[in-house]
């Protein structure tokens, strides 16, 4: 064998040996490339106890319950056809109300609560996270502009 062969066919196994693994990697991850998960999702999947993800929608109205040692707060995030209730506890974002669009990361306990250790909310008053407004333009009960 020629050493121009010889190269030629090591350039070919490497391209080859590097796609299986990008193939790999891609399926391995590929339920983590979701940026969230709306109540709705959550509902329809088996999500494993302990595993870390993100839930998204809206603040209940009325839910918002601040406990006695003044840092958990619990919630409910609902997509307006399903919620979920959250437990979080440590400082709030300034923007976070009753109403308006959140996403919490954290774990899905025994009990079916969400158990948060952040919290993102809205950053102005017509912003509204991409995803969670496609959730709720899934779910037909989008009131936004359009």
């Amino acid at each position: 064998m020629k050493r121009k062969h010889r190269r030629l066919a090591f350039v070919v196994v490497g391209m080859v040996l590097l796609g299986a693994a990008a193939a790999l990697v891609l399926s391995a991850f590929e339920e983590n490339l979701v940026f969230f998960y709306s109540p709705s999702d959550l509902a329809a999947k088996e999500i494993p106890e302990g595993r870390r993800f993100r839930v998204g929608g809206l603040v209940e109205e009325g839910s918002v319950k601040r406990l006695a040692d003044g840092l958990t707060v619990e919630f409910v995030v609902t997509d307006l056809v399903e919620a979920v209730p959250v437990s979080y506890r440590g400082p709030l974002p300034d923007l976070f109300r009753e109403g308006q669009g959140v996403i919490a990361e954290g774990v899905l306990t025994a009990g079916g609560v969400f158990r948060a250790d952040g919290v993102l909310a809205k950053h102005d008053e017509n912003y509204m996270p991409p995803e969670v407004a496609e959730a709720l333009k899934k779910s037909g009960k989008w009131k936004g502009a359009q």
